[in-house]
């Protein structure tokens, strides 16, 4: 690769100097094996190997309880978790690398088998109808129960001591979950959420909780700190694009601009958008929102080098997040630079397991 070529230049955002603008995307690989959901000596492992990565965005991690949706999915709402991620972050950190924490809550799509019994909160009583892994297996996502306003309250309060837990556990930044149908859509969906009071009804009520959110993590570190990851053009289970997620998102991209953010990752879907609400964001998610957004933007979602590539150079995006590339190419930046042939993962060892499929990829001989 030429010396000048732009995924290898280094770019700062926020307050964090990278030293390439390839990002490892967040996935969950669910090798949390332990009850307390503590980050375990393997995942430091795991990260450890992919430091060469511009940045690593963790796998989602729950802020507090209320969060969880699935098994073996690390937490980061006490002393011991943050422990946890203690040992992955110094790992990273001794390879050079750079790392912020990906937080999200599940909201519905979640099940009372993983809340003792209780059913899962949500801006409205409105089910997913998702399938949710459980200990008994996979089940439906039930009818959530409508979060009051001290629920709300207390969400947002997890979301800032989860940062707090962060800045002590040595990240270099956190990232909100704000994709797919999880909490924050739920929030944004109209048809999701059915609330009467100033968190629901207008665009500007629905994307009050996520700025709130924003606002209550830069508050316990700073807003170099904090990144936002957005997936406008995804559904979940019943949640999908309407004709108000363009004009919600476009305000809501707005609004994040002012608060001068480390940065927005956008998520594009794959697929052919055309005949849906979001067909406006053919073209590329990303390139769609630039005019809405005065700062960093990161393109997630299906890229490739070459693709990558072009993005950053027609000024779509600053940054390019991969996610299946990078979990048989620890060594995906080495790869890309010298040209080398990705190696292929193997998707019966994705999630849960040990080593196997997860930190046995060898880089590429050279």
């Amino acid at each position: 690769m030429p010396s000048n070529d732009i995924l290898f230049q280094p770019i700062k955002i926020g307050d964090v100097e990278l030293p390439n603008r390839i990002v490892m995307a967040s996935m969950s690989r669910a090798r949390t094996d332990n009850p307390d959901l503590v980050p375990v000596a393997l995942q430091a492992e795991y990260y450890r190997q992919r430091a060469s990565a511009g940045l690593i965005m963790s796998e989602g991690t729950w802020p507090s309880e209320e969060a969880i949706g699935a098994l073996q999915v690390p937490g980061l709402f006490n002393e011991r978790q943050a422990e946890g991620w203690k040992r992955v972050t110094d790992a990273v950190h001794a390879d050079g690398g750079r790392i912020f924490v990906q937080l999200g809550h599940c909201g519905a799509a979640s099940h009372p088998d993983l809340h003792c019994g209780r059913l899962p909160l949500a801006p409205s009583a409105v089910g997913l109808e998702q399938p949710v892994f459980t200990p008994g297996g996979f089940k439906t996502s039930p009818t959530p129960q409508a979060m009051t306003l001290e629920d709300i309250e207390r969400t947002i309060g997890d979301y800032a001591h989860a940062t707090r837990l962060a800045r002590q556990a040595g990240f270099d930044g956190v990232e909100l979950h704000g994709i797919v149908g999880y909490l924050i859509p739920e929030f944004l969906n109209e048809t999701f959420n059915l609330r009467r009071d100033h968190y629901g009804g207008s665009i500007e009520n629905r994307a009050r909780f996520v700025l709130e959110v924003l606002e209550a993590m830069i508050g316990e570190w700073s807003a170099g700190r904090v990144g936002l990851k957005l997936s406008p053009g995804v559904g979940l289970g019943r949640l999908q694009p309407t004709a108000q997620t363009l004009p919600t998102y476009e305000y809501l991209v707005a609004e994040v601009s002012k608060l001068k953010l480390a940065y927005l990752q956008l998520y594009h879907p794959a697929g052919d958008l055309g005949g849906t609400p979001v067909a406006a964001l053919a073209a590329g998610t990303a390139a769609y929102f630039r005019p809405f957004y005065d700062g960093t933007i990161m393109a997630n979602g299906g890229l490739t080098q070459e693709s990558a590539r072009a993005m950053l150079e027609a000024a779509h995006a600053d940054l390019v997040s991969f996610g299946a590339p990078y979990i048989a190419n620890p060594d995906l930046v080495e790869r890309f630079r010298h040209g080398l042939p990705l190696a292929v993962a193997d998707p019966e060892t994705y999630y849960q397991g040990g080593e196997r499929g997860y930190t046995d990829y060898a880089p590429a001989p050279r």
